[in-house]
């Protein structure tokens, strides 16, 4: 039996083990943060696929119900298919553990993680990434690690590493920071229009944070590490390379993909390729090459050309400059019949983003296991169909990727979204990509905003995106020798590039980010730079977009609900509610408005409806149902029935012996199947049906019992009387049921 090994991280609270469980796996480690338990392993695969060129890693965390102590929902009581918290951590701990890897390693590499216990106080996202970095860093798994991570808030003025669930609704900054000993590898959150400066302090602060978390692991694999493997290297043959080298000189090449357009670059790629796998064929025969040996040669060969150019000659591959943007444009009101529209274009790249508006109770619920906010008011989804690049493929349910776009376009929303109590709807933003070629994810922020402020949505400021990559050239010993940042990289520089650095904000400072690398770590004057090189581009983008929507629209869209908010006495709320919710049932229905009662028991009602005489019904029917006393009629609730009046009620019941109407909200009585009409009725459901608005008259009510009776046709006869007469009939009263 294995031995069992633990280190503590001193000031963090972090407890690394391993040796107990899951001993056949590759590396496997339990990382404890007060009794929030993540369990980790890494496996590699022996072998590789045939033909394959490509690296598969998969990362996947999973949160247990047992750990809260709860059973999950649904028919088979069993953990179905992933959550987007659970996919979004997966893909946290995926992008800064990738680039460690040794390039050419082609074996599967598998990491799973599992909650295990959840104490509702402290997160499971960081320890995921910090078991994964331990797990690989003690298996014979060859990885350049390891590596650590922390979480970064900004309470009371103060940098926070690791604040509990509770302390981040207190924090203004959300700051995931992963690094290694010398440099950051990824990071992501969002923050309240956070300035440049203090963005950078927070970044620092991070990273001096990670070092006791590295330095446990260190000594985690000096108590259980195993010696690392060596697997094979999957590359091109020299002869390959030398002939495709041969036929596709660097000329050539630089002359397909610079000073074209996106569409034009790829024909031109694909017909050098074609005429080098004729030139392998030729040469060495069909047998003696694979496509592997073209691929890895081709990804070679455009990985020096575009870094090359912009290096040496600082021209990319549409001919722009390092910090030039791509043509932009912007307009709202795209669409006629939503509540509000835009669409954003940089480039090739183009989105539709639509917003909806509806009542509180459309909110998300939220079924995470940790702790935290059980709903959202908010959501941004992003849709990337396979049109959007010119291609054909999967259409249906949102993948990863797209999961993880909409989650950094959201966040980066939120913080200049209006306070809930001062804008009391659940907003849905869709970004649907029509075009791409880079940065979607920022475009969705762009069109986002437009499509809030032209649904009329009070933000406090304007949001824009932009991405920054990196280009660099390397020392013999693998140091970086000469670099450049560039703005509003294109999909071919994110790919052949070194960076992706996210980054959205207002002109007052940052709301979202996200850093994805593909070297093995970004130097903090490199992302200095870019960081403020990503500034002056908002600024330019957001003059774009306010050239053409300049602030919220004033009113919302006629097709949107308008709301209402009323103050009833808080004790009157299970009254409004009813048994089993009946009578706001009942209103909502017999109104056509949709109404909310605020969750903190304050008594708040909100009334929705994009009808105005729908909205006044509602109102009347609440007042006369939370505002009136008792008396007679049925117990308390609306104003009393009164003998001699006639209502327009709603059919409650149907007997063999009549029907029961409710005349008042919460006040019924009873009309008898010889009331019902002038003539003889056989069954009560002949003249009247359920839910059915009728018009009634009290003729009685039991002095005793309280009981009210009503007839129809008594009050059809003094109507018509009324009518040939030239009068009117007798209104209901304000607080009866409308029809």
């Amino acid at each position: 039996m294995q031995q069992k090994h633990s280190v503590t991280v001193p000031g963090l609270g972090i407890t690394f083990s391993t040796g107990t469980y899951a001993n056949l796996a590759n590396g496997a480690v339990n990382v404890c943060v007060g009794e929030t338990n993540v369990f980790v392993t890494a496996c590699i695969a022996q072998g590789t696929k045939p033909g394959q060129d490509f690296f598969p890693l998969t990362v996947d965390y999973r949160e247990k119900y047992a750990a809260a102590g709860r059973f999950p929902g649904g028919y088979f009581k069993r953990e179905g298919r992933p959550s987007e918290k659970e996919i979004l951590t997966s893909r946290l701990c995926d992008r800064p553990c990738r680039p460690l890897f040794p390039e050419g390693l082609l074996n599967e590499v598998q990491i799973i993680g599992q909650l295990m216990s959840a104490d509702q106080i402290n997160e499971s996202d960081i320890p995921m990434v910090n078991g994964a970095s331990a797990a690989l860093a003690i298996s014979n798994i060859p990885w350049g690690g390891p590596i650590g991570c922390v979480r970064v808030g900004f309470i009371d003025g103060n940098f926070v590493a690791n604040p509990t669930i509770e302390q981040m609704y207190g924090s203004s900054l959300d700051l995931i920071y992963v690094g290694t000993k010398k440099d950051m590898l990824m990071i992501e959150g969002s923050a309240d229009q956070l300035p440049e400066e203090d963005f950078i302090r927070a970044l620092e602060f991070g990273h001096q944070a990670i070092q006791p978390i590295i330095a446990a692991i260190e000594e985690l694999v000096k108590l259980a590490g195993k010696a690392k493997s060596t697997f094979p290297l999957v590359g091109a043959t020299p002869e390959a390379r030398a002939i495709i080298e041969r036929v596709v000189p660097t000329e050539r090449l630089v002359a397909a993909i610079f000073g074209k357009e996106k569409a034009e670059r790829g024909v031109a790629v694909k017909t050098l390729k074609e005429e080098a796998k004729k030139a392998l064929t030729a040469e060495l025969g069909a047998d003696k090459f694979t496509d592997v040996d073209l691929n890895v040669v081709f990804e070679d060969l455009q990985y020096k050309a575009y870094r090359k150019n912009v290096l040496e000659k600082g021209v990319r591959a549409d001919g722009r400059g390092q910090r030039d943007l791509r043509p932009l444009s912007a307009s709202v009101g795209v669409l006629p019949r939503v509540h509000g529209s835009a669409t954003f274009q940089r480039g090739d790249t183009q989105n539709i983003a639509i917003t909806t508006l509806g009542p509180t109770k459309e909110a998300q619920e939220m079924d995470g296991l940790t702790g935290g906010a059980t709903s959202k008011s908010f959501i941004l989804h992003y849709n990337f169909p396979p049109f959007s690049v010119g291609e054909t493929g999967r259409f249906g349910a949102p993948g990863r990727r797209e999961v993880g776009h909409g989650a950094l376009a959201e966040r980066s929303l939120v913080p200049v979204l209006p306070p809930e109590d001062a804008f009391p709807y659940s907003i849905r933003v869709v970004s649907e990509i029509m075009s791409s070629n880079g940065s979607t994810s920022m475009a969705s922020i762009c069109g986002g905003c437009l499509a809030l402020m032209d649904a009329g949505v009070p933000i406090i400021a304007p949001v824009a995106g932009i991405s920054c990559g990196l280009m660099t050239a390397n020392n013999d010993d693998g140091s970086i020798a000469k670099w450049v940042t560039i703005t509003d990289i294109l999909g071919e520089e994110d790919h052949f590039g070194d960076m992706d650095f996210k980054l959205a904000g207002t002109t007052k400072g940052i709301t979202g980010f996200q850093l994805d690398l593909k070297i093995n770590g970004l130097p903090f004057e490199i992302a200095k730079v870019a960081i403020m090189q990503a500034r002056d581009a908002r600024v330019e983008i957001l003059k774009v977009m306010l050239g053409s929507l300049p602030a919220p629209r004033a009113d919302l869209s006629r097709y949107a609900p308008r709301i209402q908010t009323i103050q009833i006495d808080p004790e009157k709320i299970g009254l409004l509610i009813g048994p089993g919710g009946k009578t706001i049932r009942r209103i909502t229905e017999t109104t056509g408005a949709q109404i909310d009662i605020a969750e903190d028991d304050s008594g708040k009602v909100f009334i929705y409806s994009n009808n105005g005489d729908a909205m006044a019904r509602a109102i009347a029917e609440i007042d006369g149902l939370c505002g009136g006393g008792g008396g007679p009629g049925g117990g308390g609730g609306g104003a009393p029935i009164e003998v001699g009046k006639i209502y327009n009620g709603r059919v409650t019941g149907v007997k063999d012996f009549g029907a029961f109407v409710e005349c008042t909200p919460g006040k019924e009585g009873l009309c008898h199947i010889s009331e019902l009409a002038e003539m003889r009725v056989r069954r009560t459901e002949d003249v009247v049906k359920m839910g059915e608005m009728i018009w009634v008259k009290c003729i009685g009510i039991d002095e005793r019992s309280g009981k009210v009776r009503l007839s129809r046709k008594a009050a059809m006869r003094e109507m018509e009387s009324q009518k040939q007469g030239g009068g009117e009939p007798a209104p209901a009263p304000a607080d009866a049921p409308a029809s």
